[in-house]
């Protein structure tokens, strides 16, 4: 494996042979510290020079090297650790020859340990009186530039344990994802809910429609397939008595990768029995509000050029969306009446794509033989999307595109699912589940027969006898996790907000073998 720069590379592990030399271990196996950097920031960063020198606070503790100032017999560094910067200053007849010889060899990113007592320096700051000094481990590639921090982009994917060093701003968006985990876990908790597992190998895909991944089990000799969707086994819980269940899991789709999608993400999944959808959206309601209020501080958020407000949220129909959102210089807005007769979805998308082709905007391809539901999700996802800024559920989805959802009794073209959007980005979808055994089996041979890459291949037989059981009313939903972080991060790209998005691989360097290897 290369290692650059090269100097630099070398020039360390000179000096990690001089430390050697000196008896230091470059690695030892453990520190033992009293506080952490953040801690002592936290607790005694208002406290006067006065008070400091009376009381005299030991401390010990640890951290990275990210400044470094040696001054003759003396020297400072800031240490960095856990979120928290702290100031330490280092003097020869303090600590010794030994040690400040150790001090002298040391660079930026090495990491040591320190005892001694807090202080304030002639300039005021916060600062540990160094009074022994131990490396705990020696860095042999330096930190990206020390002023700039690490601002190329693919770097920052490739080599986040570097972006999460050099950038504050990208750790606290992590420190606010494990937030709204925590917000959520707690939110289904206090319902009785009951978080479970489910597999993430299926031998049949489905749950949703997706281009799978596939592996193959060598002892069973059988090809399998990474989880598209956690649906099919949660509902076989809920058929199996355990009448509220939630996931937060890990979904794999074989699908491109752009500013919202990658193929490996997060989704919260739940499932409460005895409920329908228009119950689930209440709940929803409550649920977002809450995590946002907790996670932000407030209902109302920044994201892009836009204020979220979500203490206000609207409920429409998809007809009534694509009429509101309506392009006015696309000619006459369609009513719903209109949008619900046949063949009227693709007479307003020949209308849209006239409108969009002079205004050099993406066209609605409409596939040969395509439904007038699809049509209608169609020209939804073109006409009004992008326009959802503000918190808003979508309801009365085409039958066509749903094939696990419950019809409504008065519509069978419709059925009683849902889709929740803020600031432009569709954050969750769900439904009152389809618990009719024969149909559930018609809509699945049936989305079979149509085929593609991204339908399953064969009938889950035992879905269906786990139906054949019974299982209750029941709604269930999917949210995001990754999108909904975005938007509470003010995060423009997925990327931002998994900590190892999936990347193309890196191109090949001139020489695969490393200094050391150079050396044998």
């Amino acid at each position: 494996m290369p290692f650059e720069p090269l100097d630099q590379y070398l020039q360390r592990q000179k000096k990690l042979k001089e430390l050697a030399a000196l008896g230091h271990d470059p690695y030892p196996h453990r520190f033992v510290s009293s506080h952490t950097v953040a801690e002592i920031v936290d607790r005694y960063g208002a406290s006067t020079k006065d008070a400091l020198e009376a009381g005299k606070v030991p401390v010990r503790l640890a951290g990275r090297i990210m400044t470094l100032r040696l001054m003759g017999k003396a020297g400072f560094a800031h240490l960095q650790a856990q979120g928290g910067r702290l100031q330490i200053y280092v003097k020869l007849d303090i600590v010794g020859e030994k040690a400040f010889e150790l001090f002298r060899l040391l660079d930026l990113g090495d990491i040591i340990g320190v005892e001694g007592h807090l202080f304030r320096t002639k300039t005021d700051e916060l600062s540990v009186w160094v009074e022994k000094l131990t490396l705990l481990t020696k860095s042999l590639l330096p930190l990206p530039e020390k002023w700039h921090g690490l601002s190329d982009v693919e770097l920052r994917y490739r080599q986040r344990y570097l972006d999460l060093l050099s950038n504050k701003e990208v750790r606290d968006i992590f420190i606010k994802r494990a937030e709204i985990i925590r917000a959520i876990r707690s939110f289904f908790d206090g319902r009785s809910y009951i978080e479970v597992e489910t597999p993430m190998m299926h031998r049949i895909a489905g749950g949703a429609t997706a281009r799978p991944f596939i592996t193959h089990h060598n002892t069973l000799d059988i090809n399998l397939y990474l989880r598209i969707a956690p649906e099919l086994y949660l509902k076989r819980l809920v058929v199996g008595g355990l009448d509220r269940v939630y996931e937060i899991n890990r979904n794999f789709r074989n699908e491109g990768i752009s500013t919202q999608h990658n193929p490996e993400f997060t989704m919260l999944e739940f499932y409460q029995a005895y409920s329908d959808f228009r119950e689930l959206m209440d709940l929803t309601e409550e649920l977002i509000t809450g995590v946002v209020q907790k996670v932000c501080g407030s209902t109302s958020i920044p994201f892009g050029e836009h204020t979220v407000d979500f203490s206000k949220w609207q409920r429409l129909s998809m007809r009534e969306a694509i009429c509101k959102y309506w392009p006015a210089e696309a000619g006459a807005v369609p009513t719903p009446a209109e949008l619900a007769k046949p063949g009227g979805p693709a007479a307003n998308i020949e209308r849209y794509n006239k409108w969009a082709a002079a205004k050099g905007k993406d066209l609605a391809h409409v596939p040969s033989g395509a439904s007038d539901g699809f049509c209608t999700a169609l020209l939804f996802e073109h006409v009004a999307e992008d326009q959802l800024i503000q918190p808003t559920f979508i309801f009365d989805f085409p039958t066509d595109i749903s094939p696990l959802s419950k019809q409504r009794d008065d519509d069978p073209s419709l059925v009683e699912r849902f889709e929740f959007f803020a600031g432009g980005l569709e954050l969750g979808n769900g439904f009152s589940e389809l618990n009719d055994p024969e149909e559930q089996e018609r809509r699945f041979r049936e989305q079979i027969a149509r085929g593609g890459d991204e339908v399953p291949k064969e009938l889950d037989l035992d879905y269906i006898r786990a139906l054949c059981h019974g299982l209750p009313p029941t709604a269930g939903e999917g949210v995001g996790i990754d999108r909904l972080t975005m938007l509470l991060t003010n995060s423009h790209s997925i990327r931002d907000v998994i900590l190892f998005p999936l990347m193309r691989p890196e191109a090949p360097a001139a020489s695969a073998e490393s200094p050391a290897d150079e050396k044998k």
